[in-house]
């Protein structure tokens, strides 16, 4: 049993990171000292206590028994860790000769990667990945981003811990050739801009978030950009108007969409070579490479072409299963391995689809998935909180945003925005916290008691129409 690379979100909070690193047993932890506003060092500190008094590289955990090894990267040497540094003077010839030996012996078959994504209770899972699917696809992404064509530059804006980073930037640049480019530790539109620029990017990837926020930087500053040829977008839905954004403002000669998930490494639709404004704008790109999809109804049988229903694909790229969790593998994936992605989809003769629902109820806020059951679970804990439920939102900028339907104990009780994001401090990840609330004495329910949500789509759609008259 070989093992593998497990991505986490640096936003993640002590909660958060305890579950991601006890679900799949870590047995050696590689961070920064701190990210942002945030102590990684410290965090992990509070989780495993016993770090400051040990050895480095011999850690003794009660909490996390398969970590041995915390790794830092830092000026400083810190009680218990191992600095970053320092890695290159600590293998001996004979651990240069061991890894010579295993390497002969991996199978492509095998785990190479381990990614969290969230459940439908809101719990991550982790998406086990194969060397098989992490290779291929990166192949057959950078045939369709042209990578293949001449030496591209590109200029990857996504964090590498998503899919979208490992996959679709780093292993297609690998496959073909192609330097990449890391702006900053963080996305920042001006980071951005500068890389570009400075290193003269022709290929620029990054969410529709992104590039809502590059654009309007390269309009306030009035920047002319030369070299960038192809802008790929993925990780959320992308609008019509900024579409043609991107396609302006940066002036590449071509937009391109990509679309998949987790569980099949990366990208299942992706646009061609050569096609119409119309099919960039209104599908997610057409079916790749020796993947097969199809549209099935709530009892698993195919539908015609155009007629909406849930999409299944199966392909190279199929994740190997959740880690340590045999029953949610089975409810994802059939004995025939047909994945079922949960996304309500129209797919036309020619290849091509487009997503016109989902049949879970994740949020894609700027490429983050958020399943709102999780952020209900712990805003019901507020003092001040009867019920809370989530719902997705419209957002130009970022595709979707979360807001809460709260319904106060005390119905006289006001529950501001504000105070539910101090709560939510430290135990949430940022983008999980509510950009809206609405406070609600009386929710929308059936008969059941079940809370009727499309209802309360409506409703937030109702009250920002009126707003903008």
């Amino acid at each position: 049993m070989f093992d593998s690379y497990v991505g986490i979100n640096p936003a993640y909070q002590i909660p958060e990171l305890q579950y991601a690193l006890e679900k799949v047993g870590v047995k050696a932890l590689v961070a920064a000292k701190g990210y942002r506003q945030q102590n990684n060092y410290g965090m992990i500190s509070h989780i495993v206590p016993e770090l400051a008094s040990s050895k480095p590289g011999e850690l003794r955990s009660k909490q996390l028994p398969a970590l041995s090894t915390v790794i830092i990267d830092s000026d400083d040497h810190l009680p218990g860790a191992i600095k970053f540094s320092d890695l290159y003077d600590l293998s001996s010839e004979r651990d240069i000769s061991k890894i010579e030996y295993l390497q002969a012996k991996i199978c492509p078959d095998s785990g190479v990667n381990l990614q969290f994504t969230s459940g439908t209770t809101g719990q991550p899972k982790a998406a086990l990945m194969s060397h098989f699917g992490f290779v291929n696809n990166g192949i057959h992404i950078g045939r369709r981003n042209e990578l293949d064509r001449k030496e591209h530059r590109m200029c990857v804006q996504v964090p590498l811990f998503h899919a979208y980073g490992m996959v679709i930037a780093t292993m297609a640049g690998m496959s073909h050739g192609a330097t990449v480019v890391l702006p900053a530790a963080g996305f920042k539109a001006a980071d951005s801009l500068a890389a570009i620029i400075r290193e003269k990017c022709t290929v620029i990837l990054g969410t529709p978030t992104m590039y809502v926020d590059l654009v309007r930087r390269i309009v306030e500053s009035g920047a002319k950009l030369e070299t960038p040829e192809i802008a790929a977008t993925g990780g959320a839905t992308c609008s019509p108007k900024l579409f043609a954004d991107i396609k302006h403002s940066l002036g590449v000669r071509k937009v391109k969409t990509v679309f998949g998930m987790t569980e099949t490494t990366a990208v299942i639709f992706q646009s061609l070579f050569e096609e119409s404004p119309e099919d960039v704008q209104q599908t997610v790109g057409h079916v790749m490479d020796h993947y097969e999809a199809k549209v099935v109804d709530q009892e698993g049988n195919t539908v015609p072409f155009g007629t909406a229903g849930e999409l299944w694909v199966r392909g190279y790229g199929t994740m190997l299963g959740y880690w340590g969790d045999e029953k949610k593998t089975k409810e994802t994936i059939d004995a025939d391995r047909w994945l079922r992605t949960g996304d309500q989809f129209v797919l036309r003769e020619d290849g091509y689809g487009k997503i016109v629902g989902r049949m879970k109820e994740v949020v894609i806020r700027g490429g983050e998935n958020i399943y709102p059951r999780e952020v209900e679970d712990y805003l019901n804990t507020y003092p001040k909180v009867l019920e809370a439920h989530c719902i997705g939102v419209p957002d130009e900028r970022t595709g979707e945003e979360l807001c809460a339907y709260v319904r106060p104990k005390n119905p006289s009780d006001t529950i501001t925005r504000e105070e539910l994001k101090r709560f939510c401090e430290g135990k949430l990840a940022y983008y999980k916290v509510p950009k809206y609330v609405r406070v609600l004495n009386d929710l929308p329910k059936t008969t059941s008691g079940k809370v009727q949500k499309f209802k309360l789509v409506e409703m937030f759609l109702k009250e920002r129409e009126s707003a903008n008259k």
